[in-house]
């Protein structure tokens, strides 16, 4: 028989016994919390997959072939990335508020290779990936711009119309090109089924504004898509339209009708005796001018026409001209300036004007010394006028707009909104905004604008309402501060328009007649002449 167990050697057998079973079970643990971690990290993947975000995390981030995207619905935004902001994609028409991905059934992957089998992008990419998500959102473009020709995201300035947007010729687009071969051209123009309508070198921009019809029946958005293939054109939009926006000519009054009230109001006699806008160039970016009207004789020092439609003159053209120059029974708000007249619009019964006619104008009134530039026009947000808008005050033009006569409830409308613009609104002869006048935080101030006796072609004279005319007046107040102080920055004339502006109503400014009614006589009495400039 054995010898009997010691209490030591019992307690030494115990402890034996007992470390044998912490091991499995320390083992089985550790497994476990590998496992979980693992799953836990593949479950969170599956996760984000299952609500629309494996694509961010996950495409083109493996090395692997990506799948073939179908071509990209058209994005409901017109917006593009600031000027200068670079040459990267435009994450304002790829990505939106939301993204919904079709996924394919999620399935497990090996715990040493979480990620093989997660899903993959369907074939069918809306838009719509919040743009606070910002390295989910890189994601997606690189995997959407490794997938080759289909798909493939609109580069920077590269414009499809907004969702809804029907403000552009339907059969064009406008590009802008740098220096090209023409042979290039042609080549581009034959693969995308496109004809040459006009062109034109523009020094604001330093490139060629070339403008195309769609010859095959294709959207414009289908053209833009295409066309951001090719890398030597630098933008592509819409040939975005705009329209004049005075709403109503009323019959013709004799002169020396009470409808002069617009004297009175803006206090112009008292004005003129400080200044008449002495040769001040003030370009006009309209319809046809009656340049041989008695009340505008002498006054248009050029013109150019950026359109070949009918050139007869017309009642908006010249009632502008007369509203900032007329100098015979009529008095307009500055007497003595010289207009550069730029034919824009047709004159056709919807009298429209395009981004590639408003463009040429422009660029040609800078071209030729314009210190003020009148804009009676109104339209959708184009990003090429914007940014042709922010050069040309950069070079020291004030740029003056109407705010709009799409009424209370309109969007705003461009290019008054444009922040590089002073948009002007009209108010009646007892200082009543004008009913259908638009409304919004981008108004500067009023002017008179209900009922304005103005020139008419033939030598006769109308009645003029809108915020057109109301514009054309804030032009005039414009060139008599320049004759002033030649000197004078656009933001300067601003700021004294603004800061001498009457007050209506019980608030400084408000979003119906901004900081309230021009008053010529204390815009220039702000300003010592030119010959106390040292």
């Amino acid at each position: 028989m054995g010898s009997a167990e010691t209490p030591e050697m019992s307690a030494r057998r115990r402890a034996r016994e007992m470390t044998a079973r912490r091991r499995p079970r320390a083992l089985r643990k550790f497994i476990r919390s590998r496992s979980a971690a693992l799953a836990l990290a593949a479950g969170l993947l599956l996760g984000f997959a299952a609500t629309g975000f494996a694509a961010g995390l996950l495409g083109g981030s493996q090395g692997g072939s990506l799948p073939n995207l179908a071509p990209l619905p058209s994005p409901g935004t017109g917006s593009i990335p600031a000027p200068d902001s670079g040459s990267g994609l435009d994450t304002g028409t790829i990505l939106g508020p939301s993204l919904g991905i079709p996924l394919s059934s999620p399935t497990l992957s090996p715990l040493n290779d979480p990620l093989a089998s997660l899903p993959a992008i369907g074939s069918d990419l809306p838009l719509g990936v919040s743009p606070d998500l910002k390295d989910l959102s890189n994601n997606v473009r690189q995997s959407v711009q490794a997938a080759g020709n289909a798909g493939r995201p609109i580069r920077n300035g590269f414009v499809l119309p907004a969702a809804g947007e029907r403000r552009f010729v339907a059969n064009e687009v406008v590009l802008a090109v740098p220096s090209i071969p023409a042979q290039t051209l042609d080549a581009i123009a034959r693969r995308h089924h496109l004809t040459l309508v006009g062109s034109r070198s523009l020094a604001l921009t330093g490139h060629t504004l070339y403008r195309w019809r769609i010859d095959d029946g294709r959207s414009v958005a289908d053209v833009i898509r295409a066309l951001a293939g090719e890398q030597r054109i630098s933008a592509a939009q819409p040939n975005f339209t705009f329209t004049l926006q005075q709403q109503q000519t009323g019959a013709s009054p004799s002169a020396g009708d009470p409808a002069q009230y617009a004297v009175g109001k803006l206090r112009l006699a008292e004005a003129h005796r400080l200044a008449n806008g002495n040769n001040v160039l003030v370009a006009l970016i309209d319809s046809g001018i009656d340049g041989s009207h008695p009340e505008l004789a002498g006054v248009v020092a050029a013109s150019y026409d950026a359109v070949s439609e009918d050139a007869r003159p017309h009642p908006h053209g010249t009632a502008m001209a007369g509203a900032i120059a007329a100098h015979g029974k009529l008095i307009g708000v500055a007497p003595r300036v010289r207009l550069l007249a730029i034919r824009a619009f047709g004159a056709g019964p919807e009298q429209e004007g395009t981004t590639f006619g408003i463009l040429a104008g422009l660029d040609w009134a800078v071209q030729h010394g314009a210190r003020v530039v009148n804009m009676s026009f109104a339209g959708p947000a184009d990003p090429a006028l914007q940014d042709a808008l922010a050069k040309a005050r950069k070079k020291g033009l004030v740029l003056i707009a109407a705010a709009g006569n799409a009424g209370p409830k309109s969007p705003p409308l461009y290019p008054a909104a444009d922040p590089n613009v002073i948009a002007v609104t009209a108010t009646d002869r007892n200082d009543r905004l004008y009913a259908q006048a638009n409304r919004g935080s981008y108004i500067a101030l009023a002017a008179p604008g209900v009922d304005i006796l103005a020139p008419a072609p033939n030598g006769s004279v109308q009645l003029a309402t809108g915020t057109s005319i109301a514009a054309a007046h804030v032009s005039g107040i414009a060139a008599l501060l320049i004759e002033r102080k030649p000197s004078l920055r656009p933001d300067e004339i601003r700021k004294i328009l603004v800061s001498t502006a009457r007050h209506i109503g019980e608030k400084p400014r408000d979003n119906e007649y901004g900081a309230g009614l021009a008053d010529a006589l204390d815009a220039v009495s702000a300003l010592q002449p030119k010959s106390a400039e040292k």
